[in-house]
């Protein structure tokens, strides 16, 4: 996809939905970071069920570690790999607390730092808590990036740099929510939906599908 394309793609994009936003609930960074940290191998909705009884529990790093592991565990049982993701949610909030004294780290070293927080992650905390221009390419992305000829590439790493070298900068904010909601909406997996899609006229992708 050309320059001219890419800018147009993204004007459409934004044009839907001037201020895009997760899909998934939290009122603090630090929810924001536990949300993201459990999404793994889950939908949103099904976060969200699971942490508004965490939440309502422990909103803070404190709150959270007086939990336990089983604790945390007992009420998020209803995630895939929720006694995993209990361990390091414990562990990330001794670490936030130890080393951070309670906040939410704005480095992307700090935040890989963390049990359970690898670089999708860290960039999702780092664009949506603190608005910075990063990528977090996810199966969405990846999938969008490559059948519309946006940002191909071979792994998610490689996605990620072609999009940050190639999204411009007036739309780098935004691009991660736009790109995520118009994979799992539109351009979903087994059978994307070309005669709804407002930027099928840009996009690369041979074998369009019809109504």
């Amino acid at each position: 996809m050309k320059p001219a394309a890419i800018d147009a793609f993204f004007a459409v994009l934004q044009a839907a939905n001037p201020e895009p936003q997760t899909e998934l609930a939290f009122s603090s960074v630090f929810e924001l970071l536990a949300a993201v940290l459990l999404s793994a191998q889950a939908t949103d909705a099904g976060v969200n069920k699971a942490t508004r009884r965490l939440f309502a529990s422990a909103p803070t790093p404190q709150k959270m570690l007086a939990l336990g592991v089983e604790g945390i565990a007992e009420r998020i049982r209803t995630i895939g790999l929720y006694r995993n993701k209990a361990k390091n949610l414990h562990e990330t909030c001794r670490l936030l607390i130890e080393r951070h004294g309670g906040a939410v780290p704005r480095s992307r070293e700090a935040l890989e730092a963390l049990p359970g927080v690898g670089r999708k992650t860290a960039n999702v905390v780092l664009n949506v808590a603190f608005g910075e221009p990063t990528m977090a390419v996810d199966t969405h992305i990846f999938r969008v990036s490559n059948r519309t000829g946006l940002a191909p590439g071979k792994d998610v790493l490689a996605v990620e740099m072609q999009l940050l070298r190639r999204v411009p900068a007036a739309y780098m904010e935004h691009a991660h929510h736009w790109l995520i909601l118009h994979g799992r909406y539109v351009c979903q997996a087994r059978r994307p939906l070309c005669p709804q899609c407002g930027v099928a006229s840009l996009c690369e992708y041979q074998p369009k599908t019809r109504a």
